[in-house]
Formats: C-alpha cells, sequence, structure tokens
C-alpha cells in the first residue's frame, strides 16, 4: 500500500479558514503553564451513547483551557500551526477526524481574537511513513509554522520524529501510541494520549476478566503500531494466548488466518492493525464460522469499521482505546458537529485539546518555534479530555485512562472505563 509522494499543503487564511469535512524541560520569557480557569464551558461530562455500560470509573470535572480563551490576545501577522497526517488514503477517515478538530480550535481562537489572528496549514502524508518525511520537510521549511498537531500514526511519526527535533519544531500528536517513539531523545515530541504499555495490558485485562476470554488469538498487522500492541497484548495475556498470526498492510483475503483462528476456538480475537484491514477481516471471519469476541484498539475504533465489516459483522465487536469519550465534552461535541454535520470521531478531542495548547502559547507571547516549544514542555492545565501536563520524554504525566467501546447497530458507544 504504497502510493506515489504527493504532498498537499492548503493554507487557511486567518479568519477565513473553511470548515470541512512531571518534568519540565526549560522555561523562559512569557513560558510559564497557564492556570486552568476557573468556570466549566466546556468542562467534560460522563455521559455516553445509549445502551453504554456503568463504570466505577468516570470522566473527572474538569476545567478546561479553550481555544478562545479571554479573547484578548494580540499576537504578530503571519503565524501558523499545521496539521500533518493522513487526509487522504485507506486509513484517511482517523486522520480527518483529528484534522477536522484541530481546525475548528484555530477557528474559534480567531474568532474571539481579532488582534491574534493564527493561519492553519494542512499536510496529507495519506498515512505513509513513506511520503511522511518528504511532506515533513515541506511543513519544516515554511517558517511561519510553529507547532504542528500530528503525526497520527505511529509509523509516520517514527518516520519524521528525527526531522522535527532537528528543527526545533514542536509537535503534539492526538493518537500515536508507540510507546518506543518517546524513547528517541527527541525534544519536540509530545502526545496528550496515553501510549500502548498501558493500553495493551489494559487490554489484556478486559479480554480476560471483563469478557471472561480463557483462549485468546492474538492477530497483528505490519505496522509498527500494530506489531507493537501485539507484543503488549501477548505479553500480558501470558498462556491464555493459543494462536497467533500476521496480515499484511493492503490484504484482501484473509481465509488462511480464518481458517487458523475457526480452528483454534478462541473466546476472543484481538486485532492489532488499522480499520482499513480489520473491517474484511471481520467480515469474512464472520463468514469463516467464527463465533467468539473481537475486539480491537484504537485503529481499527472508527465508524469505517462498520462500513467495511457490513453491519451483522460488526455488530458486538469491542474496541480499546487511550482516549477519552467523543461526548466528554457536551459543547465541545456540539460545535464539532454543527461544523461539520458529523460526531466527533476517536482522537477528535485529543486534537482539539493539542491545537488549544499551541493557540494559548502564541496567546501568551510565545511567538517563535523555541519559545513554543518551551510552553509546552512546561504545560499544566487542563483540557477538554483530561489534565495535561508533559514528562521529560513527551509522554503525558501520570496515568491516562483507558476506555473501552462496543458496536451497537450503527455506532460506537462508550462501554466501560478499564483503566
Amino acid at each position: 500500500m504504497r502510493r506515489p509522494i504527493t504532498a498537499v499543503a492548503a493554507v487557511f487564511a486567518a479568519g477565513s479558514l473553511v470548515l470541512a469535512g512531571c518534568a519540565s524541560k526549560g522555561s523562559g520569557n512569557n513560558s510559564s503553564a497557564p492556570a486552568a480557569p476557573s468556570g466549566g464551558a466546556g468542562s467534560a461530562s460522563t455521559g455516553g451513547g445509549a445502551g453504554a455500560s456503568s463504570s466505577s470509573a468516570s470522566v473527572p470535572k474538569l476545567n478546561p483551557v479553550l481555544p478562545a480563551g479571554d479573547g484578548k490576545a494580540t499576537c504578530p501577522k503571519g503565524l501558523s500551526i499545521a496539521y500533518i497526517g493522513a487526509v487522504t488514503g485507506s486509513n484517511a477517515a482517523l486522520g480527518i477526524a483529528i484534522k477536522n478538530a484541530a481546525q475548528l480550535a484555530v477557528k474559534q481562537h480567531n474568532s474571539a481574537n481579532a488582534g491574534c489572528q493564527v493561519g492553519f496549514k494542512v499536510f496529507d502524508t495519506q498515512g505513509d511513513p513513506s511520503v511522511a518525511p518528504g511532506v515533513a520537510t515541506q511543513a519544516i521549511n515554511e517558517k511561519d509554522i510553529i507547532g504542528v498537531v500530528g503525526l497520527p500514526f505511529s509509523g509516520e511519526s517514527k518516520a519524521v520524529g528525527k526531522s522535527f527535533n532537528a528543527a526545533g519544531l514542536v509537535t503534539i500528536s492526538p493518537s500515536a501510541t508507540d510507546p518506543a517513539l518517546a524513547e528517541n531523545g527527541w525534544k519536540t515530541f509530545h502526545r496528550d494520549l496515553g501510549n500502548d504499555a498501558s493500553q495493551g495490558p489494559a487490554a489484556a485485562k478486559f479480554i480476560q476478566d471483563g469478557l471472561g476470554a480463557k483462549k485468546v488469538c492474538v492477530i497483528e498487522d505490519d505496522s509498527d503500531y500494530g506489531k507493537g500492541l501485539a507484543a503488549q497484548v501477548e505479553k500480558a495475556l501470558g498462556s491464555a494466548v493459543t494462536c497467533t498470526d500476521d496480515v499484511k498492510t493492503g490484504q484482501k483475503d484473509f481465509s488462511a488466518t480464518v481458517n487458523k483462528v475457526v480452528a483454534a476456538k478462541p473466546d476472543a480475537l484481538f486485532y492489532s492493525g488499522y480499520y482499513a484491514e480489520g473491517g474484511p477481516f471481520a467480515a469474512q471471519l464472520k463468514q469463516g464460522g467464527y463465533t467468539g469476541k473481537f475486539v480491537a484498539p484504537d485503529g481499527v475504533k472508527d465508524p469505517q469499521f462498520i462500513k467495511l465489516a457490513g453491519n451483522a459483522a460488526a455488530q458486538g465487536a469491542y474496541f480499546t482505546c487511550p482516549c477519552v469519550p467523543a461526548d466528554a465534552s457536551a459543547t465541545f461535541a456540539a460545535q464539532y458537529k454543527a461544523a461539520y454535520g458529523a460526531e466527533p470521531q476517536t482522537y477528535s478531542a485529543e486534537s482539539y485539546d493539542a491545537a488549544t495548547i499551541l493557540l494559548s502559547g502564541i496567546d501568551k507571547g510565545n511567538t517563535t518555534r523555541a519559545k513554543e516549544l518551551t510552553w509546552t514542555d512546561n504545560y499544566n492545565a487542563d483540557g477538554i479530555t483530561k489534565h495535561i501536563q508533559f514528562a521529560s520524554d513527551g509522554n503525558l504525566a501520570g496515568q491516562p485512562a483507558i476506555w473501552s467501546y462496543v458496536v451497537q447497530g450503527t455506532n460506537i458507544v462508550k462501554y466501560k472505563q478499564i483503566a
């Protein structure tokens, strides 16, 4: 699944955005972390979709920093932030939901702050690690860009992290979960969600304790994300793993793997990959006579999974995700739907928080790449998803929550918090 290198850079000028589908690393002038504001606009709720199961854990009450700020910001003309990630390609739906939320944050900021109009640029990597380096270089060379929301996928993040680090251009990924990304010494890398070192054990515990599975098959794709998460799940499941297999990006025929799974008769299967292959795989499992539980991670948790699997095969599929429910902020969910005519999806809210961090830095006078990086390093405030503070390696400080979700009808609804 390798396409020709084509980078699409779309500049959304300030005020004319087109809405379409606990360690710090230093301090500097105007770079101290913001205090979370009082008041509850956009604060988190614990509401979920119809049929959502109750849980002893809940989304904490938050007082989030919002993109509009106090509406009094002033900044120089010609500053931009960027989204770099998939807009096209087989897993584009995940990237578009992330791009849309960041774009919404910039629009809200600019609408509220006449004296600080921030541009928004979009660079399409197609989610492809072979395409991402050229696209990243293009963005790095555009000096008005002082912060990046992205990259969404772990493989492409791995391919470009060194370049961003050399350029001193801060990135905040709302979705790349490979633990190894924080082990490269990149000072510019940040993510505002948990990683697979947390998701893997939580998924294993959910499969065994939550679903009662005694025998489990683990199937992985060939991406860095898929292989890394599968290793975490297998380790946590231990002797409960009774079969394993791997599939390829772009694969269409899963009959050999289906036969292997059906012969093993597991109680549950964990598919570690993305929806582009996960959907057809689930459909072929159903057709092949598999009757156990289907469980997959955040890379599969998208309405496109239901479309590709077909309604019958998708029903009752479970997902694990280090993302909060999309309705955690009812205000954000309503604003997103009004802007795009669709509900926010996996990592939309995390992307909104990532963009807000960069925008609030600009509002506080951090108008160079170096200052924006220091601002992000020292950030310590609530977002709409969680309290956000970064450790020295760019991971979130503390222990981020992991949630489970389930397909009911044509929707993916909140099930329960599992870690």
